[in-house]
C-alpha cells in the first residue's frame, strides 16, 4: 500500500520496515563503584554479597517489567540479549539460568541468538563461566581493564592482575566467544606498560577486544578528584596508534571506534545499536528504544534498585518516554553510525529513521569539506582523520538552534 504523500515530507517519520530488536537486561550490582564509573551501579553491601533473595526478588521485577513491555514489541523476534551492569557476574548461574529460561518463555527468540553476559574477575571462582555457559550464555564480556596490579590499584578496580589472568583463561576454556575490556591512558601508565598489558591481553588470542581511553565522566569521583599522573593527548595519541598497529598485526581487525574482532566475532548486540536497530532495556537504569511505523520510542527505566523492583511490580517500570522528534534523528543516527571504520549506507539512514537524505545533505558536504569523512556509491564512512576527529564529525550532525 502507498504511503501517504503527507507522511514523506521532510520531518516526518514514515518507517516501511522496523529494524532488529534486541532485549538488554541491566543488573545493577557491584562489588565496589569505580571511580570512573558513569553507569547505574550500586554497591552491595560489604562482606555480604548478593543474597539469594535478593537474585530472586530482582528476577521477578525483571518478568513483570517485560511482561509489561510485551505490547510494544508483540510479534517481533529478539536476535540479540546482553546481560549489562553493574556486574552480572555477581548473580549465580542458577539465577541466570532461570533469567534466560523466563525470557525465553516470553519472547521469541532468533536462533543462533546471541546472548552476551558481562564478568568481573573480581567474582571469579572455577567454573562460573561454565556455569554461565551451560545457562545458555553463548558470549562472556570480560572487564579486566589491565593485567597490572599498579594500574589496577590506581583506577580502584577490586581484582588483582592474577585474577584477570585467571578469569580470561577460563573464558577462553568455556566460550567460542569472548571478549577482553582494556583501558588505557591510565594514571602513570607509559608506552611500554601498556603494550605489556596488549602484549598479555593477545596472549590469550581473543576473539573479540574493547579499549577504551580512560575519561573523566561527570557525576563520578574521578571528576571530582582527578588521578595524578594521566598521559597527555600527545601520549594518549601515541598509545591509540600501538593498539591499532598491535591488534592488525594479531589479526583482530577495528571495525567500531573502540571494538577489535577476528573475522566473525563481531558483536552482534552492539553492531545492532551502532545501525540504529531497536532495543527493549528493561533493568534499573535500562534504556530503551523501540520504533513503530510513525514514530521511535525512547524509554529509561526507575534507577536505584529498590525504586525500580517496587515499581516494576505495579507495571510502572519505565521512569520516562519520549518520542524523537523528527529534527534529532540525524545527529541520533549518525551518532552510532560513523562510530563504524565501515560507515553507513544512504539507503539504510532513510530506512531506520524515516526520513528524506536531504537531512542530512548540509553535514554531509561539510564534512567531506573538512576532510572527516567519504563517499563511495551510497555508502558515508569516516575517514581516517575523521575517525581520529570524531566529536568533530558527529558535532556536524547536530540540529540547529
Amino acid at each position: 500500500m502507498a504511503v501517504p504523500v503527507r507522511l514523506l515530507r521532510p520531518g516526518a517519520i514514515a518507517l516501511q520496515a522496523l529494524p532488529p530488536l534486541s532485549l538488554y537486561v541491566h543488573l545493577p550490582w557491584c562489588l565496589r563503584k569505580c571511580p570512573y564509573c558513569d553507569f547505574n551501579s550500586h554497591e552491595v553491601r560489604a562482606g555480604e554479597g548478593l543474597s539469594q533473595d535478593t537474585q530472586s526478588a530482582y528476577l521477578d521485577a525483571l518478568m513483570a517489567d517485560l511482561e509489561a513491555s510485551l505490547p510494544l514489541i508483540w510479534g517481533r523476534r529478539v536476535f540479540s540479549i546482553f546481560i549489562g551492569g553493574g556486574t552480572p557476574s555477581l548473580f549465580e548461574p542458577a539465577s541466570i539460568d532461570r533469567l534466560l529460561a523466563d525470557i525465553r518463555a516470553r519472547l521469541p527468540l532468533e536462533p543462533g541468538c546471541e546472548v552476551t553476559l558481562e564478568a568481573n574477575p573480581g567474582t571469579f571462582e572455577k567454573d562460573r563461566f561454565r556455569g554461565y555457559r551451560a545457562a545458555g550464555v553463548t558470549r562472556l564480556s570480560v572487564g579486566v581493564q589491565s593485567f597490572s596490579d599498579a594500574m589496577l590499584q590506581a583506577v580502584g578496580r577490586v581484582h588483582d592482575a592474577a585474577q584477570a589472568r585467571a578469569a580470561v583463561a577460563e573464558a577462553a576454556a568455556a566460550f567460542d566467544t569472548f571478549n577482553i575490556d582494556l583501558m588505557y591512558a591510565l594514571p602513570g601508565q607509559s608506552l611500554d606498560m601498556l603494550r605489556t598489558d596488549l602484549d598479555t591481553a593477545l596472549s590469550f588470542a581473543p576473539p573479540h577486544l574493547s579499549i577504551y581511553h580512560l575519561t573523566m565522566e561527570p557525576n563520578t569521583r574521578f571528576a571530582t578528584r582527578p588521578p595524578e599522573g594521566l598521559p597527555d593527548d600527545d601520549l594518549a595519541a601515541d598509545m591509540l596508534d600501538l593498539l591499532a598497529e598491535r591488534t592488525a598485526e594479531a589479526g583482530l581487525q577495528r571495525y567500531e571506534v573502540s571494538a577489535f574482532a577476528r573475522p566473525g566475532h563481531r558483536c552482534v548486540h552492539n553492531l545492532n545499536y551502532w545501525e540504529f536497530g531497536d532495543y527493549l532495556g528493561i533493568g534499573a537504569g535500562a534504556h530503551g528504544k523501540i520504533s513503530f511505523p510513525d514514530r521511535i520510542l525512547r524509554q529509561q527505566r526507575w534507577r536505584e534498585p529498590a525504586s525500580y523492583m517496587a515499581k516494576a511490580r505495579e507495571g510502572q517500570a519505565v521512569s520516562n518516554e519520549h518520542t524523537v522528534t523528527p529534527k534529532e534523528l540525524p545527529f541520533e543516527y549518525v551518532l552510532n553510525a560513523l562510530r563504524l571504520k565501515e560507515g553507513f549506507e544512504l539507503t539504510r539512514y532513510s530506512e531506520r529513521t524515516g526520513q528524506p537524505l536531504q537531512s542530512l545533505q548540509r553535514a554531509l558536504s561539510e564534512g567531506e569539506r573538512r576532510g572527516l569523512l567519504e563517499r563511495d556509491g551510497d555508502v558515508v564512512r569516516p575517514t581516517a582523520r575523521g575517525f581520529d576527529f570524531l566529536s568533530d564529525l558527529q558535532g556536524l550532525f547536530l540540529p540547529a538552534a
